[in-house]
Formats: structure tokens, C-alpha cells, sequence
């Protein structure tokens, strides 16, 4: 039985924080981090309520949210009862609101709470996505949690908050954008509906990053690109991912690589192991077709080396890179961890719904860059 589940409301365009004027007499918790705040871009958010809110505002997010972090969040929540909790940022201030509200709602601290979520970034789709991701520090491991009740309930696409965004960083996440939409497309719970949210995702990856890294202040890429985000958050929020962000969240507890430069270093390597499946093959070669990257005259497996040639020559446009070495990390490091990161990708519920799952060669092979 398949099961398509959409709960949250999206609003988007130039106009879109206008949403936020509807909100009158309420309390109202901003988590965000102290970037956003330092700069002044948070003003963009408080300058939309209405004075009759009562506006509590916490910057401390930090990258990889770490368990310490949603702690100290629950507790916070239980002293201010908030109605309605925005969180405004990339990725991990999203999932940190995220984590507070699950390990929240077992207090009932969460009964009637309105979740909004503006991402300042085009990448994580965390903002449709019913799964956050949080850190141990002290075993280096990512836990992904998933529960519905943590799909916010509003998100608020603004492409203006997303144009200050640096090219480096706007390509890795949307190399994470495209992760999410590939493995969504080939993952074992994948049905029409997540097919149809991934395939237009991959279109615009291809059609709008680059020119959202060449030119920052392009609207229409930058949105495109929010929706392609929000596209395949949602994909894979139906489908489920695999072992490239199994794999990608090892690499990311155990060498503090970006997420969605962890994803990206190792997108071509996990095509090319799961084409060694037929069934992964023929999705693979179907999606190259539909964005005409493959023709009918085409083998299955030249359609995906042709998918394959089409991703690293975005890579090398946008300057991202594609070895451990350009990241001042020795490839015989990656490989002597290569153990412990297979177990944990085995533990990850990434690597559930993966159709192959790999072992340790596999792995090893995967992580020869």
C-alpha cells in the first residue's frame, strides 16, 4: 500500500513573508542562529509581525545540531509555551526546531503549536520533510528521527532571503537537492507521485543552479531553485532516500564535511554501484531520457553514463569539489574509517529503503575518489 501524505501549506514569491502579517496577539518563538541575526536578515522576518505578538527570539543553532542544543530548546519551550515557532534558516535551524518539537510533544509542550519554516537556503528540504537530523559528538554518529508531527505546518519560500547565499554554498546544497531527487527516483518505496516531484526537481536542478551560482541576484533561478528543494523534500518525504545519504552522514559526523558537499563527492560513484542493479539501471536510464540527456537509440547504460557526465560537468562549472584530497582530507583516511562508516550507514534509515543495500567493499569502492 502506498501512502502519499502532503500536510504542509507553501506559499512563494517575492511577496510571500507578507504570510506573516496575519498573526496578531500570539507568542511567537524564532529560532534562527546568529548569523542571521548579526547581519540583520532576521529583521526581515520581525518586521512582517504585528506589535501585538510577543516575538522571543533564540540564535543559538548551530551546524549539525547536536542532541545538547535540543535539549536546552525543549526546556526553553516549556518555559515559554509558544504558539506558533518559526524557524528561520538553513538546514539545521529547521532541524533543530524540528528535534525540539519531537522530544517536546512528549511533555505535551507542543499541544496547539502552529511550526512555520523559512529556509534561507535551497537545499535540505527539510521544510516538507517529516525526518530531522541530529548529532552525538562524542560517537561522531547522525541520528535521523522521523515522525509526521514534525512536518511544519506552513513554509514561506522567499527567493530574496536566499540571494545572499555565497556560490560555494549554493552549489553544495543544490548538489544536495539533486541527491534527494535521484534517490527519492530510485528508491524502493518510489510511486508516481514521488517520480513526479523528483523528475521535476532534477529539471530544474539542471536548468537553474548554475545560473543561481554565476549570478546570485537572478530571482527566478533563485526561486526555481527553492522549488526544486521543496520538491524533492517532498519526494523523498514519500519515497525515502538510500545509501548516498547514508554514506554522506557518516562523512559528515566523522570528517565535518558539509552535507551537501558530501553528497556530491560521492552522487557519480553511488549511481554507478546501483547501476549494477537492472531495476536501479532502467530508472536511472528512463529519468536521462525524460530530461532528454538520452535518447531512445541509447543503451540503459549509456543513458546513465550520459546522466553521470551531465552531473560532473555541473560540478566542474560551479568549482565544486570532487575529491577528498581538494578538501585537505588524505583518501587513505576516508578508507581506514571505511569500516565504521558502513556500519553506520547500516544503522542509518537512509539505507532502508535503498534497493541495494551495500556491503563493505561496495563502500570502499564508493569511497575511492
Amino acid at each position: 500500500m502506498n501512502q502519499v501524505y502532503i500536510k504542509t501549506r507553501v506559499f512563494s514569491g517575492e511577496d510571500s513573508l507578507e504570510r506573516l502579517r496575519k498573526f496578531e496577539k500570539k507568542k511567537i518563538w524564532i529560532i534562527s542562529d546568529t548569523f542571521l541575526v548579526d547581519n540583520g536578515t532576521i529583521d526581515r522576518i520581525t518586521e512582517q509581525l504585528d506589535r501585538s505578538n510577543r516575538v522571543v527570539l533564540c540564535s543559538d543553532v548551530v551546524p549539525d545540531p547536536p542532541l545538547s542544543a535540543v535539549a536546552k530548546g525543549v526546556a526553553l519551550m516549556g518555559n515559554i509555551h509558544p504558539d506558533i515557532i518559526i524557524a528561520f534558516g538553513g538546514g539545521s535551524a529547521i532541524d533543530t526546531a524540528k528535534g525540539i518539537i519531537y522530544f517536546a510533544k512528549f511533555s505535551g509542550f507542543t499541544d496547539g503549536v502552529r511550526f512555520i519554516a523559512i529556509p534561507t537556503t535551497s537545499g535540505t528540504g527539510s521544510e516538507v520533510s517529516s525526518v530531522t537530523v541530529i548529532t552525538d559528538p562524542e560517537t561522531k554518529i547522525k541520528h535521523p528521527i522521523v515522525d509526521d508531527e514534525i512536518l511544519p505546518d506552513e513554509v514561506i519560500l522567499c527567493p530574496q532571503l536566499t540571494c545572499s547565499v555565497p556560490p560555494s554554498v549554493t552549489a553544495n546544497t543544490g548538489m544536495d537537492v539533486l541527491t534527494h531527487a535521484l534517490e527519492a527516483y530510485v528508491s524502493r518505496n518510489a510511486n508516481a507521485y514521488s517520480d513526479a516531484l523528483a523528475e521535476k526537481a532534477v529539471e530544474y536542478v539542471f536548468g537553474y543552479l548554475k545560473r543561481c551560482c554565476a549570478d546570485g541576484n537572478d530571482m527566478e533561478a533563485r526561486s526555481r531553485m527553492q522549488e526544486a528543494s521543496n520538491l524533492a523534500g517532498s519526494a523523498f518525504n514519500i519515497a525515502g532516500l538510500g545509501m548516498n545519504h547514508a554514506i554522506a552522514h557518516q562523512l559528515g559526523g566523522i570528517f565535518h564535511i558539509p552535507h551537501g558537499l558530501a553528497n556530491s563527492l560521492i552522487l557519480i560513484n553511488v549511481i554507478r554501484k546501483n547501476s549494477a542493479v537492472c531495476e536501479m539501471r532502467a530508472r536511472y536510464a528512463v529519468l536521462a531520457r525524460k530530461l532528454n540527456l538520452a535518447g531512445r537509440e541509447n543503451s540503459d547504460s549509456e543513458a546513465v553514463n550520459l546522466l553521470c557526465e551531465k552531473i560532473r560537468s555541473c560540478q566542474k562549472e560551479m568549482k565544486i569539489p570532487v575529491t577528498f584530497s581538494e578538501l585537505g582530507i588524505r583518501p587513505e583516511s576516508v578508507l581506514e574509517k571505511s569500516t565504521e562508516i558502513w556500519k553506520n550507514a547500516q544503522k542509518d534509515m537512509c539505507s532502508d529503503t535503498a534497493i541495494w543495500r551495500f556491503d563493505q567493499c561496495d563502500v570502499e569502492d564508493v569511497l575511492q575518489l
